[in-house]
């Protein structure tokens, strides 16, 4: 019999029928990917999905019943995907799946417009953890909603197609970098230099600001858009492209926004996919990376009032619900990586193709600011897991005192919701273009279908 515990590598695990399963996923992770660069975009697409399976709108307070499928959507940026079981759920409480899909991004500020040099630039305010001088000299495309006098909306996506232009933020060349390559990487790239080009083309004639005067005409021409209208619009720049396989043999993909859309695909598949008689709930969350504030962010009261209403719609008292539901908080974590491994702690570190990792804690330095999951709650999905047949491994995102990270895992436990981590690991977490591995994704899904089925 053998003792000792050993990560298993799911390509070498995994038979010809695996393999054809997990490339086959991954593409319509690509696919789903590509359309949800943004929250919006990602809380529309996993709406398209749920309606194509029959899932139907829910309002607080309609009547439900078991085999129910239904969707809420929070302000366009946090949807819930929920399918009633006919398991009591005082008794059984709902499976909870709750992933990001916002990303960092270089958000547009409220007065973004500016020409010099004879270029008109958008200036940017970054959003969430970044390091900045990833973000020069890349294509980007602009994405968001400008909202016009009367609440009318304007969608804006423009690079994401063969035709489109894209956009673009200067750096220094070598030429004249000797002070610049002296600064460290933090403050090499100051964060007001992060503008991006928008035009070039004059106004015709004599006036001040020409170039500037030309995108604005431009922008009312195609969009119908004033200088004014940026105040109430929410726009931002991503990186431009589609996901792309890397490697020779396929078996990784790069792409933006992985963290944390490659734990939402598979969250929402696994509700769509399993066989399970409890009430299951998929979460796509706004803000983790800025904390989970704001309406749509997981220290909203929303999931708290959704699980209340959902409760009293069945004749189940809301107490007893969140006290025996269970939560996966699915986010991703840091992939080892041999080029830095310094950082790392290998014993405790989650590696590329050994299955999604489970995570007892994030958090920083002794433990602060996290859900610490009990040893009944990792034991549960390891059972669940196990029975299942997943290749799965534990982790850290890295050495103790190096630094830390959080996810909305204890947001949900502070409603008395037994919750863990698990999540696909990552290589470059928060770079423009980060890469997973496809075997890890198709894990992800398998140990959520397991969680669900428990």
């Amino acid at each position: 019999m053998e003792y000792e515990y050993k990560r298993k590598n799911f390509y070498k695990e995994a038979d010809e029928k695996q393999l054809a399963a997990i490339s086959e996923y991954a593409e319509g992770y690509k696919s789903f990917l590509f359309a949800s660069k943004t929250e919006r975009g990602a809380s529309a697409t996993a709406e398209k999905l749920a309606k194509e399976r029959g899932y139907k709108p829910y309002t607080f307070g309609d009547k439900i019943k078991a085999g129910d499928k239904l969707y809420f959507i929070n302000r366009e940026k946090n949807i819930f995907l929920i399918r009633v079981g006919s398991e009591d759920v005082s008794r059984r409480g709902i499976k909870i799946m709750a992933a990001h899909v916002d990303s960092p991004r270089l958000d547009l500020k409220p007065n973004p417009v500016f020409e010099d040099g004879n270029l008109a630039f958008f200036k940017t305010h970054y959003y969430g953890g970044i390091k900045k001088y990833q973000w020069t000299t890349i294509p980007l495309a602009l994405h968001g909603v400008v909202v016009l006098p009367g609440g009318k909306k304007k969608t804006v996506c423009v690079g994401e197609e063969e035709s489109d232009p894209i956009f673009y933020i200067s750096d220094l060349l070598p030429h004249l970098s000797q002070e610049q390559n002296t600064k460290p990487l933090g403050s090499a790239i100051p964060a007001e230099n992060l503008n991006a080009i928008v035009a070039a083309i004059p106004e015709k004639g004599d006036e001040e600001k020409a170039v500037k005067a030309a995108i604005l005409k431009l922008l009312h021409a195609k969009y119908g858009i004033e200088e004014i209208d940026f105040q109430t619009s929410e726009l931002c720049f991503v990186p431009a492209g589609k996901p792309k396989d890397v490697g020779f043999d396929r078996a990784l993909i790069s792409a933006y926004g992985h963290d944390d859309k490659v734990c939402a695909y598979p969250e929402m598949t696994a509700l769509f996919d399993c066989d399970s008689k409890d009430t299951i709930m998929a979460v796509f969350a706004d803000k983790e990376e800025t904390g989970s504030d704001g309406v749509t962010g997981m220290q909203s009261r929303v999931i708290l009032d959704l699980i209340d209403s959902i409760s009293r719609g069945l004749g189940a008292d809301p107490i007893l619900v969140r006290y025996n539901s269970k939560c996966v908080s699915a986010d991703v974590t840091a992939a080892y990586d041999p080029a830095y491994a310094d950082v790392y702690e290998k014993r405790n570190a989650s590696y590329i193709n050994c299955g999604a990792s489970l995570t007892k804690y994030h958090g920083a330095r002794g433990k602060s600011s996290t859900n610490d999951a009990s040893a009944e709650m990792v034991g549960y999905l390891r059972d669940a897991f196990d029975k299942a047949g997943v290749i799965w491994q534990t982790g850290e995102l890295g050495k103790i005192d190096i630094g830390g990270g959080g996810t909305v895992a204890k947001f949900i436990a502070n409603l008395g919701i037994d919750t863990c981590d698990m999540g696909v690991p990552v290589l470059s977490m928060h770079a423009p273009y980060e890469v997973i591995s496809k075997a890890d994704l198709y894990s992800m899904h398998l140990a959520m279908i397991a969680f669900c089925e428990a």
